[in-house]
C-alpha cells in the first residue's frame, strides 16, 4: 500500500459530512459538470487534454485508506495512466440527463480515484464533455480550474505552465507551527461564538417531518440591484445577498442575533489558489440586529461580522466536535449560507443604466428534487450568472410556502434597497 498522509483539514471536513452515510447516499457528495467542447475536437485530442489535466493534480490520482473512520489517511497519488476516454456515442440524450445518471454512481474512494468522465458524441462528432467528481477531490473553484485547464489544453495540451501543490502539501503546511497557531484561533472563534449567541432554531412546520424541499429563486433584477446596494455600502455583493436572506430567516425566527453558518472557500493566500481538492469549510459568524430594515446598515454589519469569520475558515472538525461534545448546550447556527464564486466571474455590463427591463423584475421560482440532503438545515446558495443571480434554498423540516417566503423576501428586499420599488 502506499505511504498514507493526513487529509487536509478542508478534506477531513467532506469526510466528517460523509461518513455516517449508508451505501445508499454515497453518491450524494458526487457533483457533475457538461463542458462544451469547441468544433472539430476529436477524441483522441479530448482524451490528450484530459490526461494532460489529471497528471497535474494529485487529488484527482488519490485514493484513501479509510478503515479507520476517526483517523482517514490520504494514499501517496498514483502515477498517471495512459487510459483511453470513455465516450456516450449518439445517444441522443441531454447531456445534463447523462451527467446526473453519471453522478448517481458512488465512489470507492479506497480503490478509485473520486472522478469520472465520459466524451457524448452526436452524429459522430464529439460535443460535450461530462465531468463528475467527488466533492473531496474537488470544490467548486477547484472544478471550474479544470474546466479551464482542460479547454485551454484542448489547443496546447503541454502549456499549462508549473505544477501547482497538491493537499498533502496543504495539510503538511496546516500542521507546521504557523499552521496551528492558525487552527487554535480558529477554535477559540467557535468558543467565543457559542458562548454567546442565542439558540433561535428555524421552526419546524406543522406536518413536514423528514421533507426536505429545494426552491430556487432566479431573478435579473435581483443581480443588479444587489450589486447597486453593495456599491452604494461599499461591501461585497455576498453580503448583501446574505443579509438579505438573514434578514428574513431572522424575523421568521423573532431573533435579533442570529449564528450563521459561512461557506469559507480557504482560498485567501496565493500559493493555494490554484489548488484540486476540497477546501471549504463552514464557519459560524454571529449577525447582530438580523432584523434591521435598513439594508445597507445591515450589510455593512454583516460584511465585517463575515471577514471576522472567513479568517477562521481553515478548522479541525474534530477539535470543534469535541468542543461541542463539553458545550451540550451550544447553539446550532439557525442556517447556512454560501456565495459561489469561481475564477474568472464578472460584475454586470457597467456600460448599462442598471435598469432592469419592463417585466424583468419578475422573480421566476422552481422547485427541483434535491440530490443530496448533507448539510445544513436551511441552506441558501447564492450564485451569479452573466444574466440573473440565483438563491437555491434547502430546507429540511419546512414547508412550501415559508420557503417561498424567504426566497421572495431576498428579492424584494435588494429591489426595494436598490431603489426600484
Amino acid at each position: 500500500m502506499s505511504e498514507a498522509r493526513p487529509l487536509s483539514l478542508g478534506q477531513l471536513s467532506v469526510w466528517h459530512d460523509i461518513r455516517g452515510l449508508p451505501a445508499a447516499r454515497w453518491h450524494e457528495p458526487n457533483n457533475a459538470a457538461v463542458w462544451p467542447l469547441p468544433p472539430g475536437v476529436d477524441r483522441a485530442r479530448a482524451g490528450t487534454a484530459l490526461r494532460a489535466v489529471v497528471a497535474r493534480h494529485p487529488s484527482l490520482r488519490t485514493r484513501y485508506d479509510l478503515q479507520d473512520p476517526d483517523a482517514p489517511r490520504q494514499l501517496a497519488p498514483d502515477d498517471p495512466v495512459d487510459e483511453d476516454l470513455r465516450s456516450v456515442d449518439d445517444c441522443g440524450a441531454d447531456p445534463e440527463d447523462v451527467a446526473a445518471e453519471l453522478a448517481a454512481e458512488p465512489f470507492h474512494l479506497g480503490r478509485r480515484h473520486g472522478w469520472r468522465a465520459r466524451l457524448l458524441t452526436r452524429r459522430g462528432a464529439a460535443s460535450h464533455l461530462v465531468f463528475v467528481k467527488h466533492h473531496i477531490a474537488a470544490d467548486a473553484w477547484a472544478q471550474e480550474l479544470l474546466q479551464q485547464e482542460f479547454l485551454h489544453a484542448l489547443a496546447e495540451p503541454d502549456g499549462l505552465g508549473p505544477l501547482p501543490p497538491g493537499p498533502a502539501e496543504l495539510a503538511a503546511d496546516q500542521h507546521t507551527p504557523a499552521g496551528l497557531r492558525r487552527q487554535s484561533a480558529a477554535l477559540d472563534h467557535w468558543k467565543r461564538l457559542l458562548a454567546h449567541a442565542p439558540s433561535a432554531p428555524l421552526p419546524r412546520t406543522t406536518g413536514t417531518p423528514g421533507t426536505v424541499l429545494q426552491g430556487t429563486l432566479r431573478s435579473a433584477a435581483a443581480r443588479r440591484a444587489a450589486h447597486t446596494v453593495a456599491e452604494q455600502a461599499q461591501v461585497s455583493v455576498s453580503s448583501v445577498v446574505l443579509a438579505a436572506y438573514a434578514r428574513s430567516v431572522a424575523r421568521i425566527c423573532g431573533t435579533d442575533a442570529l449564528l450563521v453558518q459561512l461557506m469559507s472557500a480557504n482560498r485567501f493566500a496565493g500559493r493555494w489558489k490554484g489548488l484540486v481538492t476540497s477546501m471549504n469549510q463552514w464557519v459560524p459568524a454571529l449577525l447582530d440586529e438580523a432584523r434591521n430594515d435598513d439594508l445597507h446598515a445591515l450589510a455593512a454589519a454583516v460584511h465585517w461580522s463575515g471577514l471576522t469569520a472567513v479568517r477562521h475558515g481553515m478548522y479541525d472538525v474534530t477539535a470543534v466536535a469535541a468542543l461541542r461534545a463539553r458545550l451540550p448546550d451550544a447553539p446550532e447556527p439557525t442556517c447556512a449560507f454560501n456565495y459561489v464564486a469561481v475564477p474568472g466571474s464578472t460584475p454586470p455590463d457597467a456600460s448599462r443604466d442598471g435598469l432592469p427591463e419592463a417585466g424583468a423584475d419578475t422573480p421566476v421560482i422552481t422547485w427541483e428534487e434535491p440530490f443530496t440532503t448533507i448539510g445544513p438545515r436551511c441552506y441558501a446558495r447564492a450564485l451569479e450568472t452573466a444574466e440573473s443571480l440565483t438563491v437555491r434554498l434547502t430546507a429540511k423540516d419546512v414547508g412550501r410556502q415559508q420557503c417561498a417566503d424567504v426566497l421572495l423576501d431576498i428579492h424584494e428586499a435588494l429591489l426595494t434597497a436598490a431603489g426600484r420599488r
